[in-house]
């Protein structure tokens, strides 16, 4: 039987760009719009969740129930801040192109996971030109289930055609952390921009730069993973 290839899933707000201030300006437009009280505190707490689990949060918080249709505008209005602020340059974090383009030339197969719209991971990719590296695509309206449930990296593997084993996860929240491991697969934690080693504890390998990767470091955190 052939050996499976090796895989690695990407997220990519705080893992590939450096989204965290774009993100944040375009949720403090939105929630003081919408009488939201919405700290950097409450900010750094969101990562990974779906803009739906934030609204709906955010309504509770504030004791009013947000309808489906008003989770869809309030989103949607974010999201076109979120891209407006970011259109004239997408902050790629270092090293990130050249991980990318080694993995690939390494024979990994990739995947981007996200819980972000497709409009923003189509903008990334096309600006960045990352499709000709990218072998799936899992993007916020693929999924039901936000990080920490594992859905999004399970049908990345699917997609990929490589067993959840196989597979390491970039991430930069511990609810991403989270969602990799409950997923069988191994976690790199990136202590990019609002992130603290601390809080990535519970990955096996814990880094500051995407140019601390490799593909032989990647295969040998692979090797070390029980069967």
């Amino acid at each position: 039987m052939d050996t499976p290839p090796d895989a690695a899933i990407f997220d990519m707000d705080g893992v590939l760009v450096d989204t965290y201030r774009a993100h944040y300006e375009s949720w403090l437009e939105l929630t003081r719009s919408a009488g939201f009280d919405f700290s950097e505190k409450d900010f750094a707490k969101t990562f990974g969740c779906t803009s739906r689990e934030i609204l709906v949060g955010l309504g509770r918080r504030h004791g009013r129930e947000v309808s489906g249709e008003e989770v869809a505008a309030m989103d949607a209005r974010k999201e076109a801040a979120f891209r407006r602020i970011i259109a004239a340059r997408v902050p790629v974090m270092p090293g990130g192109l050249e991980l990318l383009a080694g993995l690939h030339a390494a024979g990994f197969r990739l995947a981007l996971g996200s819980s972000a719209p497709p409009e923003n991971v189509e903008l990334v990719m096309d600006r960045l030109e990352l499709r000709k590296w990218m072998d799936a695509t899992v993007t916020g309206r693929d999924v039901t289930r936000g990080k920490p449930d594992p859905q999004v990296f399970l049908l990345a593997a699917e997609r990929l055609g490589v067993p959840p084993g196989r597979c390491v996860v970039v991430e930069d929240a511990p609810v991403g952390i989270a969602a990799a491991r409950a997923a069988g697969m191994a976690a790199v934690g990136l202590a990019s921009t609002g992130r603290t080693r601390e809080s990535l504890a519970a990955a096996d390998l814990v880094i500051d730069r995407l140019d601390e990767l490799s593909p032989e470091g990647l295969r040998r955190l692979l090797a070390r993973r029980p069967p």
